[in-house]
C-alpha cells in the first residue's frame, strides 16, 4: 500500500521554491553555450596544488583528528585566523563571535530558522539574493523591498519601509549580488543611523568584500554599527550580524562560510546548526585552514583581483561595442556580477530563450525580486568571472544579437540585427 506523501508534508514546504540558477545551470551545460549565468569562480584560480599539499600535510600530520566529529561551533585555528584576518577592516571580534557554517546559504538558514516567524516582514534590497529569499521564504517571511541605484540601497526611501517594523534588514553592501553596485559611505552611515533609530538589527552579508578591482575600501556596516552608535551613546552597539565566505576566495566546494555575531547570538546559533548536521566537516576546515596560513590567502586574492579585474574589463569594453544605446549596465568595482537594464516593455525571459538560440546565457532579473516581479522583467544577471576574456567578448557578441531581435520586435526599429 502506498503512502500518500503529499498530504503529510509540512506547511513550510509549500513555500519552498527551487533555485532558478540551478535549474538555468542544468540547461547550459552544453559546451557551445557561453554562459553568464551561474556565479561561479574561475576555476583556474583554485589553489588546486596548494590544496593537494594541505590535504597531505593534514592527513600525515593530523588524520585521525581530521576525519573525527569536531565541535559544532568550528575548527578552533580556523576561527581564530577568521577573527585577525576580519580585524583589518575594523571588525572586532573573538573566536567567541565566530561561527562556521557549511556554506553562506547555510548561513542564511540558520538566520532565518533564528529570527522568522511566520508572516514576520524581512527587509530586503530590490533586487537582492536569491538564495536569500529562497531560504528566508521557507520560514514564512514576508518581504518589504526597497530600490536601489549606482550607490547602493535608496535609504532616503527607506523609513517609511522601517516604520512597519520588520524584524531584520538583510544587505549586500560590497558588490552587490545582482546589481553589482557597492552601498555609499553615505548611505551606509544613514542605514546605521535608521536602524538604530527603529531598533531593526542588519544581517550584512559579505562575499565579495575582498574582491575589489578599483577605488577605497568602505568600512563595513558592522563596524560603522559600532564607531557610529558607541560614541553616540556610550554602549557598544551589537546591531549587525556579518557574513563572510570562502567561496569566492579559495574554492566553492569545501562549503566553508562564516557568521560573526554577538556570543549571545552565536550561542542560539550553534544549537540550530547541531539540530542541523552537528558540524561542518572537520577535515575541510583543517585543509582550509592549512591552505590559508602563513599569509597564502592574501597572495592569492591579488591574484584574483587581478584575473576578475581584466574580464570585468572585457565584459564591459563589449557592451560598449556591441549592444545597443537602449540597454544601460552598472559599472561594478569588484565582485562578479553586472546588472543590464533593457526598455520597459522588455521581456527578458522571452530574451533568455532567445540568447540560447544563440548559444549563450545569463539569468532573467525577475528572480531576484522578492516582490516586484515584473520590475524585474527588463533586467538580467551577467557574470564575468567564469568565462575567459575571448568568450566574454564572443558571448556578449551573441547575446546582443539576441538583444537587438527582442528590441526590434517590441518596437526599436532603429536597430539593425548584427551579423552572425
Amino acid at each position: 500500500m502506498s503512502t500518500a506523501w503529499h498530504s503529510r508534508y509540512a506547511l513550510r514546504t509549500l513555500r519552498a521554491k527551487g533555485s532558478t540558477i540551478r535549474e538555468l545551470l542544468k540547461i547550459t551545460q552544453r559546451p557551445e553555450v557561453i554562459s553568464f549565468a551561474g556565479g561561479l569562480p574561475a576555476p583556474e584560480v583554485f589553489p588546486v596544488k596548494r590544496f593537494e599539499e594541505a590535504c597531505r600535510t593534514v592527513l600525515e600530520k593530523h588524520g585521525p583528528q581530521a576525519l573525527q566529529y569536531g565541535p559544532t561551533e568550528g575548527y578552533e585555528p580556523l576561527r581564530e585566523m577568521i577573527a585577525r584576518n576580519i580585524s583589518r577592516y575594523g571588525i572586532l571580534a573573538d573566536t567567541e563571535n565566530v561561527l562556521i557554517t557549511s556554506g553562506s546559504q547555510q548561513a542564511l538558514d540558520l538566520i532565518g530558522k533564528l529570527l522568522i516567524n511566520s508572516g514576520d516582514r524581512v527587509l530586503v534590497e530590490a533586487p537582492t539574493y536569491l538564495g536569500a529569499i529562497q531560504a528566508f521564504n521557507v520560514y514564512g517571511a514576508q518581504f518589504v523591498s526597497v530600490p536601489l541605484d549606482d550607490d547602493g540601497m535608496c535609504t532616503d526611501e527607506l523609513e517609511g519601509s522601517l516604520r512597519v517594523s520588520p524584524k531584520f534588514m538583510y544587505v549586500l553592501p560590497n558588490f552587490q549580488n545582482p546589481a553589482g553596485v557597492t552601498l555609499s559611505e553615505e548611505r551606509r552611515r544613514h542605514l546605521i543611523f535608521l536602524a538604530d533609530k527603529y531598533g531593526v538589527p542588519i544581517v550584512e552579508d559579505d562575499p565579495y568584500g575582498q574582491l575589489r578591482y578599483e577605488g577605497e575600501h568602505i568600512a563595513p556596516l558592522v563596524v560603522l554599527d559600532y564607531k557610529t552608535l558607541s560614541s553616540h551613546n556610550g554602549v557598544p552597539p551589537a546591531n549587525v550580524i556579518y557574513l563572510s565566505t570562502f567561496s569566492k576566495t579559495l574554492a566553492p566546494g569545501i562549503r566553508l562560510a562564516w557568521i560573526v555575531a554577538p556570543c549571545e547570538v552565536i550561542g542560539k546559533l550553534t544549537l540550530l546548526k547541531q539540530a542541523a548536521d552537528l558540524h561542518t566537516s572537520t577535515l575541510n576546515q583543517m585543509v582550509a585552514y592549512e591552505t590559508a596560513k602563513d599569509g597564502f590567502l592574501d597572495q592569492h586574492v591579488k591574484l584574483i583581483r587581478q584575473v576578475y579585474r581584466e574580464r570585468r574589463d572585457a565584459m564591459l569594453q563589449a557592451l560598449d561595442e556591441f549592444f545597443p544605446p537602449e540597454v544601460t549596465w552598472t559599472h561594478p568595482k569588484g565582485g562578479l556580477f553586472l546588472w543590464a537594464t533593457l526598455p520597459k516593455d522588455a521581456d527578458c525571459r522571452s530574451l533568455f530563450r532567445a540568447a540560447l538560440a544563440e548559444d549563450v546565457a545569463f539569468v532573467p532579473g525577475d528572480s531576484f525580486y522578492a516582490n516586484d516581479v515584473f520590475e524585474g522583467c527588463r533586467h538580467m544577471r551577467l557574470n564575468f568571472s567564469f568565462s575567459e576574456p575571448e568568450q566574454i567578448r564572443e558571448g556578449i557578441r551573441r547575446l546582443s544579437v539576441a538583444v537587438k531581435m527582442q528590441l526590434r520586435r517590441a518596437g526599436h526599429p532603429t536597430l539593425e540585427i548584427v551579423e552572425r
